[in-house]
């Protein structure tokens, strides 16, 4: 084996994509140029096992201004204005160094909203980890929280909520998947396409050094295994300041037109930006590395061209423009330096110290791609997890002590320890608080607010991937919806296993195709996104997680509506109860099993029920409204009462179904609304022309829920477990 050959293996090529590229190349590759390759080939930058069926994803709408192919998508809210909006995960490197991997994922994610030309006016995450009984998945989630909270609060973006699960198929992999949105004020997208030959290439903010080299392919392109530990140099650290600094002065530069095109530095460093703003661009870039600001002394052009250090961009200026571009720059104390220029020929070519260390075709390492087409085959496990049938299962004695303990576990019980270490309310213009069904925030200026959510349960997708997938879009517009906003369009974070092992494909496709069915049917095109494989350990995988990041658009924030109960409100329930507990939080909590089918969606009669819910809200007869989804119609109760400081008294119809089938089923396509007595008659009008289910099941008053006088519970009982059990499980464990 020749010694070239060795180096792409250790680099995560395999062999015959390194024959590929000595046939682009015409000749033996240099090592620069294989380092090159091996990060953009990487799973992470080529997206070489899911390209196909991601381009079968919805992408348009009349809102959309800019789809997949750019740092971030972009839908138009009116007035002159747009939102932008990316998720991206940061999984391997918070799973192994989880305070810098969480806060590096939340400042690649702002950098792709910023890059755009948008102003990052709201964060969210998506946050998966082990049992917290393990010391270790305390010190994940300690370090992880923290990481996000340091650098979101030092960069003044506010995060305004997001979700936690704790799941065993988590322990070894946990996931951050990070959610951001901006605000762009006027026509002008900044866009990543370099132009002009002979125009300048700029690196701006922070220098470049030895942190994060290979992250991206030693990282996220491979399993976990007992050599993780010593992959800690390939975590990349952050500088939250330098972040903010870039932040001002890229939005001075956008409002002053001195940008041709910019580029954030994301996974793979210069090589990334210099081949996808070349190959965008249709034009080539020549690059001299001995102009790049270094950290450290005597670095090699593989290593800087590999590196993933944070907080860079790279901009293209033309000459006339570059004084008032540094004049920016230094204003705001960003360092920027010109490395290059822009040419005609498609190449991009690396000198360093006077050699030439690669000259390459840019679109041969964003186009000329290896794509696989794994094969898909469903997994034994289905069958066996769905044949079994949860009515087989004794009904707890104690309904009530069942009640509370699904509300104090970990998935269900209040996030409040997690979100207080959030600044939330930087930039005034959060206007409904964490905890809510989403988040809400203002658009200063109008009368507009946006609503922004993620939602997976990755147990109803390891039962079912179609099914739990079509679930994840449905429950995200219900969410925006239940807030008063209309939604809008999706961003994605796809989290799975190897897919080049059948069953991993087998559960990716089985979701892309529940996301395409659920997308179309609601009218959420998918405008940004990001796949993470090989999120596994010791051959076991991740439960497959596909979770939708969702915005959506509020017309007026009178409309804003909460979860909160209001004393002596009439209590509606729309939508069907099933016997569906399968992979509910019933059945893993009270009787410890993952099993069954999950519910099942009907995308029809969710259209419909949005559309009622919707309606009602903007007629003003709408108090409160809350989904019902973890842990069923009971524990929906509990928080609205929670959240309102009322009790509820409930008298329940449930027919043909058990009492604790009637609590406790995850059935889709419900909300509990709340609304004066006179509104009742109007809301069940709305729900009979929408043809749906609608049931007057009690009054929000006194200060206890009691429903059909079995569950019989103080609103204090309440507060108290739902509260205050999940910072008891994670700090009360370490004593």
């Amino acid at each position: 084996m020749s010694d070239l050959l060795s180096i792409a293996l250790e680099l995560g090529l395999k062999e015959d994509e390194y024959s590929r590229i000595v046939k682009i190349l015409g000749r033996q590759p240099t090592k620069t140029e294989i380092a090159m390759y091996s990060v953009m080939w990487s799973e992470h930058c080529a997206y070489k096992h899911s390209r196909k069926l991601l381009s079968k994803l919805p992408k348009s709408s009349p809102y959309v201004l800019q789809g997949p192919g750019e740092n971030a998508g972009i839908i138009n809210i009116g007035e002159d204005k747009a939102i932008a909006l990316k998720m991206e995960s940061h999984n391997h490197p918070s799973a192994v160094e989880p305070f810098q991997g969480a806060a590096t994922g939340v400042g690649g994610i702002v950098r792709d909203i910023f890059t755009m030309g948008a102003r990052p006016i709201a964060s969210m995450n998506s946050l998966r980890f082990g049992n917290l009984s393990n010391p270790r998945q305390r010190y994940l989630i300690d370090g992880v929280v923290d990481g996000i909270a340091q650098y979101g609060n030092c960069i003044g973006v506010p995060t305004v909520g997001g979700e936690i699960y704790f799941e065993d198929a988590y322990a070894e992999n946990c996931l951050v998947n990070a959610m951001c949105v901006g605000l762009l004020e006027g026509e002008k997208i900044i866009m990543s396409g370099a132009a002009g030959p002979g125009n300048l290439v700029i690196l701006m903010g922070s220098k470049t050094g030895r942190d994060g080299i290979g992250g991206c392919s030693v990282l996220a392109s491979e399993e976990f295994d007992e050599t993780s530990a010593n992959k800690r140099p390939s975590v990349q650290v952050g500088n939250p300041f330098m972040e903010k600094l870039l932040i001002e002065a890229v939005l001075e530069l956008k409002g002053k037109d001195l940008l041709v095109a910019l580029q954030d530095f994301g996974a793979a460093g210069i090589t990334c930006s210099s081949c996808e703003m070349s190959s965008k661009g249709e034009a080539g870039m020549e690059l001299d590395l001995d102009k790049v600001p270094q950290r450290e002394p005597n670095m090699a052009a593989y290593e800087m061209m590999m590196s993933e250090s944070q907080e860079r961009m790279m901009a293209v200026v033309t000459p006339e423009k570059l004084e008032q571009f540094m004049e920016v720059c230094d204003k705001w104390e960003v360092p920027a330096s010109v490395v290059g220029k822009v040419t005609d020929d498609g190449m991009v070519t690396i000198r360093h110290k006077g050699r030439l260390e690669a000259q390459l075709p840019s679109k041969s390492l964003t186009d000329d791609i290896p794509i696989y087409c794994p094969e898909a085959k469903e997994p034994p496990y289905i069958k066996e997890v769905q044949s079994f049938d949860p009515l087989s299962l004794k009904e707890p004695d104690d309904l009530n002590e069942a009640l509370l303990s699904i509300l104090g576990s970990p998935d269900v019980a209040s996030k409040k320890w997690v979100y207080s270490q959030y600044d939330h309310m930087v930039q005034t213009n959060t206007l409904l608080l964490p905890g809510s069904d989403a988040a809400v925030v203002g658009i200063k200026g109008t009368n507009k607010a946006i609503a922004i959510t993620t939602d997976c349960n990755g147990r109803h997708c390891y039962l079912d991937p179609y099914e739990g997938t079509k679930e994840a879009v449905a429950e995200a517009a219900r969410n925006i919806v239940c807030c008063g906003g209309k939604p809008l369009a999706v961003t994605d974070c796809l989290n799975f296993g190897n897919p080049e092992k059948p069953h991993i494909f087998w559960q990716f496709s089985q979701s892309i195709e529940g996301m395409i069915e659920a997308c179309k049917a609601l009218d959420t095109p998918v405008v940004s996104g990001n796949v993470s494989f090989y999120n596994e350990s010791f051959g076991e995988a991740i439960y497959p997680t596909p979770t939708i990041g969702m915005v959506g658009i509020i017309e007026d924030i009178k409309h804003i509506t909460s979860i909160a109960f209001k004393e002596g409100d009439a209590i509606i329930l729309l939508g069907e109860t099933k016997a569906e507990l399968g992979g509910s939080q019933y059945l893993k909590v009270i009787h410890n099993k993952i099993s069954g089918k999950p519910p099942a969606v009907d995308l029809e009669k969710e259209k419909s029920l949005q559309e009622a819910v919707l309606a009602a809200i903007k007629q003003g007869l709408v108090s409160s409204a809350h989904d019902s989804s973890d842990g069923g119609l009971a524990i929906a109760l509990a928080k609205c009462c929670i959240a309102g400081g009322v009790g509820a008294w409930i008298s329940l119809e449930y027919n043909n179904l058990s009492f604790a089938q009637a609590l406790f089923s995850e059935s889709n396509s419900r909300v509990i609304i709340s609304c004066k007595a006179d509104n009742a008659q109007k809301i069940q009008a709305l729900c009979e022309n929408n043809k749906i289910t609608c049931q007057n099941i009690g009054q929000a008053t006194g200060q206890s829920l009691s429903i059909n006088n079995t569950i019989n519970l103080p609103l204090g009982k309440l507060r108290d477990v739902y509260e205050k059990s999940l910072e008891k499980q994670i700090v009360g464990g370490k004593s």
